[in-house]
Order: structure tokens, then C-alpha cells, then sequence
């Protein structure tokens, strides 16, 4: 019997794309061989990574004018990659600035690393407050080479609701946590990244959505692995890439078109997202942690205010076949992730438990 995992990732993947790549894992698309024995050059290989980027770009409308790259690394890398192709300087060269606004844990470890090679000023922080909220953005300096954010904060639960104006100022994201829940303007963006493993596939595919004139800047000291010309010159191509991630997130790519594209798979989020926050809102045991206007509806930390009584919850609701709800080692809690692939029903029978909890707990 399959689990309900609400795990912030690697996360819960659909139905239909597991069973299809189990049906495939010998021979797909009849070749004969598993995508995990292809060559990356190979001609078997070739319409697979070209199905995955033709998808993306149908679903989340990318222009022609931005390269789509599958890499490693994970968005970790992107914290390193992103200032060094945009704001790197060749030695002796004055440094270049950049704006960033910390909204939580994920900005704050982009902010460490983008430090080592550009000046970058926090322009607005939510740090006072545990980061449960997005603050206001100031516009960036005029000679800022970029402006960084997280739209949505996996571990405290926040997503801004709406875009920070930066001008002629490439505005970059992290989009990791909420990718593909809802549409996009690409083109309000210079550069996008995304680890796969939440609602694009597995662990081990880092997405990169970057316009054209931003590709090709980096210093000549830079890694040639950390240049993103390197990878759009070679397609993705220049070393073996990540192929089994790239096809399954074909597959997820698939069902999502099959489920009516991203309008429909926003209502079905936002309809999640109100069904357990309404019922927080009302609960007399259980307390969201984050307030009404910058509430993600990919992420839902929330708490008792007993961390003895969380731990009793998180152990009962595993017994019950609801499973990952533990909030992220740093500020430990209880945190549902109720990703693309996470049914109503699922969040429904959360919610049906959780209020059988609180009846038992709170007439003690």
C-alpha cells in the first residue's frame, strides 16, 4: 500500500509516471535497453532529452530567446554559478555589485556564496521575524549586475506573491519548491533555476531557464563546469548528463499536459493549500506558522507549540500512512509539502486526522 508523502523532497512523484517507468525500465521506447544503459550521445538518447525540453518550453511558455540546460549539482551550485557567469570580474578588475532580498535558510546560503565574488547588499530581510514573512523589496542600484530571490522558501513556508520591479536589472529566482505549481512569466526573469526533486522528477537534474545575453560573461578563471556557455554551446551535452532525472521529468512533463497544463494544476494546489490552512486557521491545537499574505501553497510548516506533542503527532500520523511531515532540522515543527503530484485526497485525509488528533488531545 502506498503512503501519503509529504516530504519536501525528494518528493512524491504521480502515479502514472512510476508505473510507466517501471513498464519502461527494460526497454523504453523500444529500444531494447533501459534509459539508465543509454549513452548520452546516443541517437536512442537524442529523442528523449529533446522531448523533455520541447515540454518545458510548451508548458511554462519560454521564449526562444532564453536556453533551457539540464545540469548537476543541484541548485546548491547555482548559489556559485549564478554570480560568477553574471557578475565575475577577471583579476585585478573592480568588483561588480548585485542586489538580494533573504527571505529564509536557501537565500541566506545563496548570499554566503555569491559574497566570495560579488558585493552584494541584502536590500530587505525577513531574518527578524524567522523569516515568516516577505518584506518589501527596494528597487536595485542602476549598476547592479543582478537582483536575487527565492519566490517560494521550502522550509518556512513563504512565496512572494508578487515580483519585485528591477528594471533593466536581470531579476534571477530560485525556483526549486514551485516550479510548474502555477504559470510563470518567463521573461520577467534573466535566469531560473530548479533542483528536479520536487516537482519536476528525481534528485540529481538542476534545471536552468537563462536568457540569451546573459550566457557567455563569465571570467576566464571561471571552472569550465561552472560556466553556463559551456553547457548551452553542447546542448546540455558537454559531460554525461543526468539521463534517467531527464526522462522521468519528461514523463512528469507528460502528465502534467495530460492534466490540463498549469491553470489547472494551480486550482488544484491552491484548493490543497485551503483546505489544510483553513483548517489550521480554525484548529485550537494546531498553529500555521506563517500569516495570510505570504503563505506558500507548496509548503505548510505549522506547529502545537509542544514540541513533545509534535513528535507524538509526526510518529501517529506515520503509523497512519502519512509520512515526511517532520519540518527541516533547523526549525524542527511539523511541515506538509503538498506538491503537484500530492492528490486532494490526500491533503483531505490529512486533514481528517488531524482533527481526530486534536479531538483526542484536546478533551485530555
Amino acid at each position: 500500500m502506498r503512503v501519503y508523502n509529504f516530504s519536501s523532497g525528494p518528493s512524491v512523484l504521480p502515479l502514472p509516471v512510476l508505473e510507466r517507468a517501471a513498464s519502461e525500465m527494460c526497454d523504453a521506447n523500444g529500444t531494447g535497453q533501459s534509459v539508465m544503459e543509454m549513452s548520452h550521445r546516443s541517437k536512442d538518447f537524442k529523442p528523449v532529452i529533446e522531448k523533455a525540453e520541447a515540454l518545458l518550453r510548451r508548458i511554462m511558455g519560454i521564449p526562444s530567446h532564453y536556453k533551457v540546460l539540464f545540469l548537476q549539482g543541484g541548485a546548491s551550485t547555482q548559489f556559485a554559478m549564478v554570480p560568477l557567469n553574471l557578475a565575475g570580474v577577471e583579476p585585478g578588475e573592480k568588483r561588480k555589485s548585485a542586489s538580494l532580498v533573504e527571505t529564509g535558510i536557501w537565500a541566506k546560503k545563496a548570499l554566503d556564496e555569491a559574497v566570495k565574488y560579488v558585493d552584494v547588499a541584502v536590500r530587505a530581510s525577513s531574518k527578524d521575524a524567522a523569516y515568516n514573512y516577505i518584506p518589501a523589496a527596494p528597487a536595485p542600484r542602476a549598476d547592479d549586475a543582478y537582483y536575487y530571490i527565492c519566490l517560494n522558501n521550502t522550509i518556512v513556508g513563504t512565496q512572494w506573491d508578487a515580483l519585485p520591479k528591477t528594471g533593466a536589472v536581470p531579476l534571477v529566482a530560485d525556483i526549486s519548491s514551485c516550479i510548474l505549481s502555477a504559470p510563470l512569466d518567463v521573461s520577467a526573469f534573466g535566469v531560473l533555476f530548479a533542483g528536479a526533486q520536487k516537482n519536476l522528477g528525481p534528485a540529481g537534474l538542476t534545471v536552468v531557464i537563462i536568457r540569451d545575453d546573459l550566457i557567455g560573461h563569465a571570467p576566464s578563471w571561471t571552472p569550465v563546469m561552472l560556466r553556463y556557455d559551456t553547457h548551452a554551446n553542447e546542448g546540455s551535452l558537454y559531460n554525461t548528463p543526468p539521463c534517467y532525472p531527464i526522462y522521468i521529468m519528461g514523463l512528469v512533463l507528460e502528465w502534467i499536459e495530460s492534466e490540463g497544463g498549469l491553470p489547472v494544476i494551480e486550482r488544484r494546489n491552491r484548493e490543497k493549500a485551503a483546505l489544510l490552512y483553513d483548517y489550521l486557521d480554525a484548529s485550537t491545537l494546531f498553529r500555521p506558522v506563517v500569516k495570510p499574505p505570504y503563505r506558500s501553497i507548496m509548503n505548510v510548516p505549522f506547529v502545537t507549540g509542544d514540541d513533545l506533542l509534535d513528535k507524538e503527532f509526526l510518529a501517529a500520523a506515520a503509523n497512519a500512512g502519512f509520512v515526511n511531515l517532520a519540518g527541516h532540522r533547523l526549525v524542527g515543527g511539523i511541515r506538509a509539502s503538498i506538491y503537484n503530484a500530492m492528490p486532494v485526497e490526500g491533503v483531505a485525509k490529512l486533514v481528517a486526522f488531524m482533527k481526530d488528533f486534536e479531538a483526542r488531545h484536546v478533551s485530555r
